[in-house]
């Protein structure tokens, strides 16, 4: 390729390549084997993600030896670090014991009196395999309480993969996803986020078929499009006076924002809520609770001992597995007390100040914002650029215009300078990232941004 054929950006990935080759053969290798040579769209990153052999704290060691400040943190599930001594030891001890009992066992009863004695709206407990799964579950649990069949949500919030879940996800879509029948937009109703106006249309439209509306409390994926807590609480109260459940899916806030989730935050308890990832100790395995009512409709008997009606069939090999339920016991012990969360959330806080202080400082366009443990970036031109008022009044589009060029050649520079966040700008703190990571990030932020301006790439 000539000089003048190069495109922006071709100097930087060359660098990445030169610098992660042995993640570059291993991502050959599973172009042969895996779609897109990844197991799960978010690792989408072009030419290729890094590939990781270990962790620990809050550090991650590429292949070819690279050490990573790692604010990816497993997608928020990690609020403990890497290989917490407490949780490995759980994980251990439950290993040397059997992974599979086909039975039932005393740490998941454990597990399920830790989850009650943290969460308010946690009566009853039942374990799920993932997120995706947890909601799946409370949307089936609401339909069969209620006997109705449509779901409202929040348009860009974020319920996993499965049917329902993926309808409305994509902002503004008229047509389901591929791989998804026509008539399953009769069942979901999408509302914007943050429009109250267009919640109560829905309900005075649908609400008498409506069984729940489900929502993320903070917004989709921690608040990338963020969502307001007065939004959040009127929607709420809205939908159960119009007779719907209320499901809260905290399977990122949950045990990241305080032990109980928004909801201890808010003062408001949902009817049911959905948990995963720090929830499961940040291993495979999630998890529904709610009132004890609610949940009964997985009971065989109701409460006068006649066959219940209501009762649908759930089952799950891996459903509660031992451990699992070992690490999960080990990680919401070390989180229970609040503390923890108060770390993180603290560290949170600094990093958007300090960026955003950063960014003024190079005249960079750039806005953070965020809330509690994590930060989300937007790339912009200019000040120009910024709509009025609090971020969470800001016109939903603007969050999903956002140059995703940008963001990639961002997260290629960090880990350059040994830095790792997720490639749609977001990052999580967890409670082991102390004043070196941060200062370290913050380094590393800089050094990334020179870099970039250096080759014209922002």
């Amino acid at each position: 390729m000539l000089a003048s054929d190069t495109r922006p950006g071709d100097k930087l990935i060359a660098e990445f390549c030169r610098h992660t080759p042995q993640s570059g053969a291993w991502a050959r290798r599973a172009q042969r084997v895996l779609p897109d040579g990844i197991s799960t769209d978010t690792r989408y990153f072009e030419p290729y993600g890094i590939y990781v052999a270990h962790g620990a704290g809050p550090r991650k060691w590429d292949v070819d030896g690279n050490e990573y400040l790692d604010f990816f943190g497993g997608h928020g599930a990690l609020m403990l670090g890497h290989c917490h001594p407490a949780v490995t030891a759980a994980v251990q001890a439950a290993v040397s014991e059997g992974i599979q009992f086909a039975a039932n066992h005393s740490a998941e009863v454990v597990w399920a009196e830790a989850v009650t004695r943290c969460v308010p709206s946690a009566e009853k407990v039942r374990f799920a395999g993932s997120g995706t799964e947890a909601t799946l579950l409370a949307l089936r649990i609401a339909r069969a309480y209620t006997g109705r069949t449509r779901i409202i949500r929040i348009a860009t919030h974020y319920h996993g993969w499965h049917d329902a879940a993926a309808v409305g996800y994509a902002y503004g879509e008229t047509n389901p996803p591929p791989g998804l029948p026509r008539e399953i937009l009769d069942d979901i109703v999408v509302v914007p986020p943050n429009d109250l106006g267009r919640l109560r249309t829905a309900l005075a439209a649908h609400g008498a078929e409506a069984a729940a509306l489900i929502i993320e409390p903070l917004g989709s994926h921690f608040g990338i499009v963020p969502t307001s807590d007065d939004f959040l609480l009127a929607a709420a109260e809205e939908a159960r006076r119009a007779g719907l459940l209320v499901i809260f899916d905290e399977v990122i806030t949950g045990f990241r924002v305080d032990p109980g989730g928004m909801q201890s935050v808010l003062g408001f308890t949902p009817d049911l809520t959905c948990l995963a990832k720090v929830a499961a100790g940040g291993m495979p395995g999630g998890l529904v609770c709610g009132s004890e009512e609610v949940m009964s409709v997985l009971c065989r008997l109701d409460g006068h001992g006649r066959r219940n009606p209501r009762k649908f069939l759930h089952q799950g090999t891996f459903t509660g597995n031992p451990v699992t339920a070992r690490a999960a016991t080990a990680t919401i012990g070390a989180i229970a007390d609040g503390g923890l969360c108060d770390v993180a959330s603290n560290g949170g806080a600094h990093v958007r100040r300090e960026l955003s202080e950063l960014f003024r400082r190079l005249n960079l366009g750039w806005r953070v914002y965020g809330r509690y443990s994590s930060f989300h970036l937007l790339p912009l031109a200019n000040d120009a650029d910024v709509p009025a008022g609090p971020v969470e009044e800001w016109p939903t589009g603007f969050f999903l215009t956002r140059s995703v060029a940008s963001l990639k050649h961002l997260r290629m520079a960090l880990n350059l300078e040994g830095v790792d966040i997720a490639a749609r700008g977001t990052a999580f703190l967890s409670a082991v990232h102390g004043n070196s990571e941060i200062e370290g990030m913050l380094a590393a932020f800089e050094r990334a941004i020179k870099r970039l301006r250096a080759e014209a790439l922002i």
